[in-house]
């Protein structure tokens, strides 16, 4: 399921995401910049991963790497590291490391903790202005 996830993501396969999930979930953020709300539902997980046609077609290319997958004492959770890489309009590229904690009960993710670096993310995507008026908004 994470392998599903991860590489749907990088692929921009957001309309099959959501099925990966539990109709009932806890997916968090806890690095999100600005903050964000937990996803409780396949619902909001399918407003989450909906992304505008104008906003796809200016992200960069992307791939998954550097994944190591630990197994922990609970069959349902796992603990995988990662990187999210991206390739920049000048062909250079960008990593953004991530770490999934992941409980999968029944064949659906149900439980995640998403940790991704937001600085990374929004300069991997050229979107840092974006994230700076975020921060500016929150401390006016």
């Amino acid at each position: 399921m994470f392998l599903r996830l991860v590489h749907g993501v990088a692929d921009g396969n957001s309309s099959e995401l959501p099925d990966l999930y539990g109709e009932v979930t806890d997916v968090r953020h806890p690095m999100a910049t600005p903050e964000s709300e937990p996803l409780r539902s396949r619902r909001e997980l399918r407003e989450h991963f909906t992304v505008p046609p104008e906003m796809r077609e200016s992200l960069p290319k992307r791939s998954v790497v550097d994944v190591v997958v630990h197994e922990t004492a609970d069959p349902e959770v796992i603990v995988a590291e990662f990187a999210y890489e991206f390739t920049l309009p000048d062909d250079s590229r960008s990593k953004v490391p991530c770490v999934f904690v992941m409980r999968v009960r029944d064949g659906q993710i149900i439980e995640s903790r998403d940790y991704i670096d937001p600085i990374r993310t929004y300069t991997a995507r050229g979107d840092l202005d974006r994230l700076l008026a975020s921060l500016r908004k929150g401390v006016s």
